[in-house]
């Protein structure tokens, strides 16, 4: 059987574990895609009655950026932790790449890279010398070696500080040191904590692109509390709280949750503002209206969050007024975080 991550060739009649499509190949056997490369069943981890995480099951596959969220203590790092095998699991499953964790660590680990909270190095080396550190702990030598530490320096954009101790760089540094030797071995899997705290806005946008440009052949789970990196980093997001899994969907299934979604703000010129409310509520599709506070004009809120903003603006126009401004509403991300990691989910 001829084996790989991303996918492989096998005349076995037998799917292996993290297999979930076949295809046949022309009188020939079949081609597994592997297309699960995380997969995480039942985990919890207890700390005497302290139930850090507890049943926490997803998966993850090759092409998806994976936003893990959840307040601060919401067992994030912990699952983190279980997931790359620096912390045994109370029960439950974790396999990466098809490999068990617990049952074979070394085959888990070679399969990952793993930027751990803070970015832990060794403060006394350099940049260069850590990462030529970790490329020995991975199997590295000679050409490839070099080749690796390389090309990590230059994706993570620490070149110019690579001959300085790790202790004398910025926090910012520090952490793309650290997600420099995540990806040193190109991995199939990334696990990241924070990977974009401590950075100013440019380095955030240089670590979102670079994240970007590796999402299509890995497998990503990135932990964050920062809302922003829904959109710009994420293909689906797990939202967790008090160690169980509230939330699992795409980014804009997520929105969608928001009381916000597809609101209207809308402001017209020269009409009466208790003519203007008055007007619509009486409009069929429209729930409720509610004057803005900070700017002139009203937010209209449509009957189950539908779509109305070409609607609403025909009806306006059928009127003779004119429009000065009008735009929908996404959704609050924030407000969707606070109602479900508060009130127990949906």
């Amino acid at each position: 059987m001829e084996e790989q991550c991303n996918s492989y060739l096998t005349y076995s009649c037998q799917l292996p574990n993290n297999v979930r499509f076949a295809k046949k190949i022309d009188g020939r056997g079949t081609l597994y895609i592997m297309t699960l490369r995380i997969e995480i069943e039942d985990l919890a981890k207890h700390f005497g009655a302290i139930k850090a995480v507890d049943g926490v099951s997803f998966s993850v596959k090759k092409g998806e950026v994976l936003g893990f969220l959840g307040p601060n203590g919401a067992g994030k790092s912990t699952t983190m932790k279980m997931i790359t095998g620096f912390l045994a699991p109370t029960r439950g499953t974790v396999r990466v790449c098809g490999h068990d964790v617990l049952t074979d660590p070394i085959a888990v680990k070679a399969s990952l890279g793993y930027l751990p909270e803070g970015a832990p190095a060794y403060a006394d080396m350099t940049p260069d010398g850590f990462l030529k550190f970790i490329a020995d702990i991975r199997g590295l030598a000679g050409a490839d070696k070099k080749r690796a530490v390389a090309s990590a320096a230059e994706r993570a954009r620490i070149k110019h500080v690579m001959f300085q101790p790790i202790e004398t760089l910025s926090k910012g540094y520090k952490r793309r040191v650290g997600l420099a030797q995540a990806i040193l071995h190109n991995p199939p899997v990334l696990i990241m904590d924070e990977p974009t705290d401590g950075l100013d806005p440019n380095q955030k946008h240089e670590v979102r692109t670079l994240i970007n440009d590796m999402a299509a052949d890995k497998a990503i789970i990135i932990s964050t509390h920062i809302l922003e990196e829904v959109h710009a980093l994420c293909t689906r997001n797990v939202l967790i709280a008090n160690g169980k899994i509230k939330f699992d969907g795409t980014p804009h299934e997520l929105e969608a949750m928001s009381t916000y979604h597809n609101a209207v703000c809308v402001s017209v010129a020269n009409v009466d503002d208790s003519a203007f409310l008055t007007f619509l509520n009486e409009l069929t599709f429209v729930d409720h209206v509610e004057p803005l506070t900070a700017e002139r004009g009203v937010r209209v809120y449509p009957i189950d969050k539908q779509q109305i903003t070409a609607e609403l603006s025909q009806e306006i126009r059928n009127k003779g007024w004119q429009i000065d401004s009008l735009f929908a509403e996404h959704g609050r991300l924030d407000e969707v975080f606070r109602n479900i990691t508060t009130q127990g989910g949906v």
